[in-house]
């Protein structure tokens, strides 16, 4: 029994970590209602290690090229003047994600012809927790360590942001900087986690568990700490699911956070239906 709960304890570890650090990201992507942002940052990050890994690294060397395009990727997007390209932010992501997506895909097409196995990067599209350990867990934990305290430094800023960049910028907050930290920080939060659910499910844990968070409480400081939690909730009961019933424990995990979604629009709906008959 202590042998098989430490194989599974960096699992363990792993999944709440990646839940509750893609969590607290969503609350603030789906709250100024850009939750595509996830979606480029995640697959820019996959095309850039699918590119790696044909060039012939591996293992944690993957995480370089990874981290390059999910920067350029997330900084193009959050500094892009709409005015500017003449075109909405969201069609500028979608335009983005379909690049992506096809660098991706060329780049796991060209292993066959280049001899190389795709088996890792195939590894990366899909993921798996079960295969995280403690050299995982070493740089999730202060990557997450690093988001709280930028949560709690920069919550004003990010709760006036969040409302509005205009207004915020007009109260005083140096908006360009802060945006651009968080969405550097976003960078690095996907592309280290995205091996836990793969990069084509990585939004969905990032996603799901703030708008679930959005269903039940109000305030930004309510639904970080509540989207965390569901986010923690999700990854661990994923695995423990999955491990349980046999199943990939990436999709069982983005499975389990959907279902967080409709659960808590239902008790939201529910709570609101039950203050409206008291307020009559």
């Amino acid at each position: 029994m202590s042998v098989e709960l430490g194989f599974w304890l960096p699992v363990i570890v792993a999944g709440a970590l990646a839940g509750a650090s893609t969590g607290l990201l969503g609350v603030t992507i789906i709250g100024m209602r850009i939750p595509f942002l996830g979606v480029c940052v995640a697959h820019a990050a996959l095309a850039g290690a699918v590119f790696g890994s044909l060039a012939g690294l591996a293992g944690p060397w993957l995480l370089a090229p990874a981290l390059a395009a999910a920067l350029a990727t997330a900084l193009a997007l959050g500094l892009a003047n709409p005015r500017a390209v003449r075109a909405d932010t969201n069609v500028v992501m979608g335009i983005l994600f379909s690049l992506t997506m096809g660098l991706a895909f060329l780049g796991i097409g060209l292993f066959d012809r280049f001899g190389r196995s795709a088996n890792e990067a195939l590894g990366l599209l899909w993921g798996s927790l079960t295969f995280c350990r403690w050299r995982d867990v070493a740089l999730m934990a202060p990557l997450t360590a690093v988001e709280v305290a930028f949560v709690l430094v920069f919550y004003k800023e990010m709760r006036a942001i969040l409302f509005s960049r205009e207004h915020a910028a007009a109260a005083g907050v140096r908006v360009t900087l802060v945006w651009s930290a968080f969405l550097v920080l976003a960078s690095a939060v996907l592309t280290v986690n995205f091996k836990i659910v793969g990069g084509l499910m990585i939004y969905s844990l990032m996603a799901n568990p703030a708008a679930a968070a959005f269903q039940l409480v109000r305030g930004y400081g309510r639904a970080l700490a509540l989207a965390a939690a569901l986010g923690t909730a999700c990854g661990v009961g994923g695995f423990l699911v999955a491990l349980a019933a046999d199943l990939p424990t990436g999709a069982t995990i983005v499975i389990l956070s959907s279902a967080a979604v409709l659960v808590a629009a239902i008790v939201g709906r529910a709570g609101r239906a039950v203050r409206a008959a008291r307020g009559r």
